[in-house]
């Protein structure tokens, strides 16, 4: 049983030091005590009354100008016990151990207390910005908020302040950034306003959850860059939760490696990634896509036939105006062409028209001009009947899988709903092509009684893929599918979806961002910048001899998963933008 009396932060074992909710916010970071220190931290989630272990015994320190990095899959306690370190943690959790900032104890901190250690001495960049800013105020209210909130100075003095920050982020238009809602900016832009809002009361730790993972290439590395001129200009500590190691080798100086709960191995940046003593450790590096470290085997399963399964030719595609927005044209004049059996990886930053193009070809957007054949058919002739028979030849994989699932309908529901509902099976033989969908996506067939929400991450990506496949589609959209994926996990989906493209010879279109991805899985890859194409090809041709200025600044600014390699690229990209 789940006693609640031991869920009060203020138990026997939370602490065994007087706590003064003054003295925290007095005393300042030094070079001799240590910003963060935690011992024996353990955090646990009460579950069906029982309690389940998410951290075990956590002990690690991080000192002022350091930046910690936390890696590992998901759930392996990272953000949990960085939470703990908040007490943001929900009401089913139990804390036990030893949480020391600048020496003084947070853990039995009164709540008033506790409210002005967040913000003003411990802040946190979140992962997905869109969802940490209030949508309904604007991005300059809620700096000058938080300023007010911990300095109580005047609003004049606070927008100076916040204009001063959004500067200091390099946000391209300061005074229009401060007047904007989140909505109104891209991904980047959104990204820079949150660590503006993070360093706007000069805290001694900053917490930074994932903060580049839904990022472009580009716009990521000018993201790390600002971290890591920000971190030097403040000297503060950093905790950086992250499972992309190439951001860990950019950024981290030593890095403390996560499964199941425990911490297996830590050490150096250097250390771990020269010499990893642990098995886990070892498999993880080994799971990190590495840009021209890619085998030819699966490419000589394309063969080009005589017919495309999807044709782009001079394709034009406009947002027709709305109210005072006028027209927006987000693909001009683009052709290309997929065969059964291919996999073209669309690339390009944010609003380079990736999406709109998978859209369309899904017959979710009219084509404006040029022809668009998705399985032979011209999608501009089609009536809605048509339409309707044709998407049974096409399937869809979403970015996030959790927003894509019904969370109130069983998986095997969820996979089943499209064959259903096309008349192809039901009863009986529908759950027996059900259980075949989730073995060919190695999955347990007792997985079909289950919800989303009680599969991991990548569980739901591959019911993505068991629903998208159901109807046995000619041609697959996979948009964005590996961006909120660990390593680990990740290499695991990318071999199955090269494994399933081998069984059932469909064709896909591989919209991604990041191009280590696209070049262990791609055929052929197609570059877009401003709706435009910029160039396309073979593999090799783009990712080892672009011709374009713009991709090559994409394949510059990838991040490597190794220190050294990385400070070299890192130096060389500066170089030529002075």
């Amino acid at each position: 049983m789940v006693d609640r009396k031991t869920n009060d932060m203020t138990d026997s074992t939370a602490n065994d030091v007087p706590v003064n909710t003054t003295d925290v916010l007095l005393i300042q970071a030094s070079d001799k005590v240590p910003v963060l220190k935690v011992a024996d931290l353990s955090v646990d989630f009460g579950v069906d009354n029982e309690w389940v272990p998410a951290a075990i015994g956590l002990n690690y320190e991080v000192h002022k100008g350091e930046v910690l990095a936390i890696v590992g899959e998901s759930g392996s306690g990272k953000s949990a016990s960085s939470m703990a370190v908040l007490d943001l943690l929900p009401v089913n959790s139990r804390v036990r151990g030893s949480v020391k900032l600048n020496g003084v104890e947070l853990r039995g901190m009164r709540s008033s207390a506790m409210r002005r250690v967040r913000g003003e001495k411990i802040a946190v960049i979140f992962q997905e910005p869109m969802t940490a800013l209030n949508p309904v105020y604007t991005i300059g209210f809620q700096i000058v908020e938080t300023l007010r909130q911990h300095y109580g100075i005047s609003p004049t003095d606070a927008k100076a302040r916040a204009i001063e920050l959004l500067t200091m982020v390099e946000m391209p238009d300061p005074e229009k950034a401060f007047n904007s809602y989140p909505h109104q900016l891209s991904g980047g832009q959104r990204q820079r306003a949150m660590i503006a809002q993070s360093i706007s009361c000069d805290p001694d730790l900053l917490i930074a959850d994932e903060p580049t993972t839904a990022l472009d290439v580009t716009v990521q590395a000018e993201i790390l860059d600002l971290l890591r001129e920000l971190h030097k200009r403040l000297d503060s500590a950093i905790v950086l939760i992250t499972h992309d190691m190439g951001v860990v080798a950019d950024l981290a100086d030593r890095v403390i490696v996560m499964h199941r709960g425990k911490i297996v191995e830590s050490g150096t940046v250097d250390e771990i990634f020269d010499a990893p003593k642990e098995e886990y450790t070892q498999e993880l590096l080994a799971s990190v896509p590495h840009l021209g470290a890619n085998d030819e085997r699966h490419l000589a399963g394309a063969e080009v036939a005589k017919e495309p399964v999807l044709e782009l030719r001079n394709v034009s595609i406009e947002y027709p105006k709305r109210g005072r927005v006028p027209a927006f044209r987000a693909v001009d004049d683009v052709s290309l062409t997929i065969y059964p059996g291919e996999l073209l990886g669309l690339v390009g930053e944010s609003g380079s028209g990736k999406t709109t193009i998978g859209r369309a070809a899904m017959g979710l957007l009219p084509v404006t001009e040029g022809e668009l054949r998705v399985v032979g058919r011209d999608m501009a002739t089609l009536g809605r009947k048509e339409l309707r028979e044709l998407r049974r030849e096409t399937g869809i994989v979403f970015q996030d899988p959790a927003s894509s699932l019904n969370p109130r309908m069983p998986i095997g529901q969820s996979i089943g709903e499209p064959m259903l509902l096309a008349g192809i099976a039901k009863g009986r033989e529908l759950d027996k092509k059900v259980e075949e969908l989730l073995r060919q996506v190695e999955l347990p067939t007792a997985f079909r009684n289950r919800y989303p929400h009680e599969l991991s991450g990548g569980q739901k990506q591959r019911v993505g893929i068991a629903r998208a496949l159901s109807l046995n589609p000619r041609l697959l959209i996979a948009d964005e599918p590996t961006s909120a994926l660990d390593v680990s996990v990740q290499a695991r989906f990318l071999d199955l979806l090269l494994e399933l493209q081998r069984q059932l010879d469909f064709a896909c279109l591989f919209i991604s961002h990041d191009l280590a991805v696209v070049d262990k899985l791609a055929h052929r890859i197609a570059v877009l910048r401003n709706g435009r194409l910029v160039e396309q090809g073979t593999r090799d041709d783009i990712l080892r001899n672009a011709r374009d200025p713009y991709t090559r600044r994409l394949i510059a600014a990838v991040p490597l998963p190794d220190p050294q390699a990385q400070a070299e690229q890192r130096e060389r990209r500066l170089a030529e933008r002075l």
